[in-house]
């Protein structure tokens, strides 16, 4: 699933390629993907709407209109984003084009049909993406130790799976979670409230510093990220834990071992995180 450093490429490919476009038609070959409103008062809505900008929020990623509406996507699984000229031949599992003025498409592609799309209208409460559970960004001045052991620390839970938990911190997935308690040097099966004062500050220091260090890793050209269809440009190379049980741990060396948290594979370094 596409995290938050995933989303955020997205984001700043789309604002380069598609901001101040106008939307000429969408076509819906799949209208339920559309889960608010329906696919024709979708259509109907954001045909002829130039595109003010692209924002984000989590995992969501926002498509913001010249008339005050926005449509939100989240990619789920294995939903992609793609701008690309019209005349190209569309892929499978394109479920949604959105057709720009000028020959170029905005195609969102998903295998196995989780991603959804929804239009906000202007002025509308936000009652249907989910957005309104979500915690503060990483990147939000409020993310300090004693915030996070506030909300965190009475828990028995694994501090693995309150990163999970978007209500607590918005965009963590299962790879990035695993990548911050290997840089704060803290085992993600630890009891929430058993962790100290200094490991709560330490892992809400590590949060936005990783996150931020693989944004700027993740950072493609429109044209790099076209060719791998919105998909091969994630940057598993630089992912120094996720993926690598058995391998050297990148810090000490000693073997890094690997186990199920909250039903998701985590691999951690039993030296550097005792």
């Amino acid at each position: 699933m596409p995290e938050l450093p995933e989303v955020e490429t997205v984001r700043r490919v789309l604002e380069q390629e598609l901001s101040g476009g106008t939307v000429e038609d969408v076509i819906l070959n799949r209208p339920e993907v559309i889960a608010h409103p329906d696919g024709e008062a979708f259509s109907r809505r954001v045909r002829g709407q130039t595109v003010a900008g692209f924002d984000r929020r989590g995992k969501f990623l926002k498509m913001l209109l010249g008339n005050g509406d926005t449509v939100v996507v989240h990619l789920r699984m294995t939903g992609s984003l793609v701008p690309g000229p019209a005349e190209e031949e569309v892929e499978k599992h394109t479920h949604v084009i959105f057709r720009f003025q000028g020959g170029t498409d905005l195609r969102f592609r998903d295998p196995r049909r989780f991603g959804r799309i929804w239009l906000l209208e202007r002025g509308e409460e936000d009652t249907v993406t989910g957005i309104e559970r979500l915690g503060p960004e990483p990147f939000d001045p409020c993310l300090t130790g004693d915030w996070l052991r506030a909300h965190c620390g009475h828990r028995k839970k694994c501090v693995k799976e309150c990163l999970l938990d978007q209500r607590i911190v918005a965009g963590i997935g299962n790879i990035y979670a695993g990548e911050i308690l290997f840089r704060a040097r803290i085992r993600g099966d630890r009891p929430a409230f058993r962790l100290t004062a200094e490991e709560w500050e330490r892992l809400a220091g590590e949060i936005p510093r990783c996150l931020a260090w693989y944004i700027e890793k993740n950072e493609v050209t429109p044209e790099e990220y076209r060719k791998s269809r919105g998909e091969d440009y994630r940057n598993t190379p630089y992912l120094q834990v996720y993926e690598h049980a058995g391998e050297p741990c990148p810090v000490c060396g000693e073997i890094l071992k690997s186990k199920v948290i909250g039903g998701r594979g985590t691999v951690w370094c039993p030296r550097c995180q005792t």
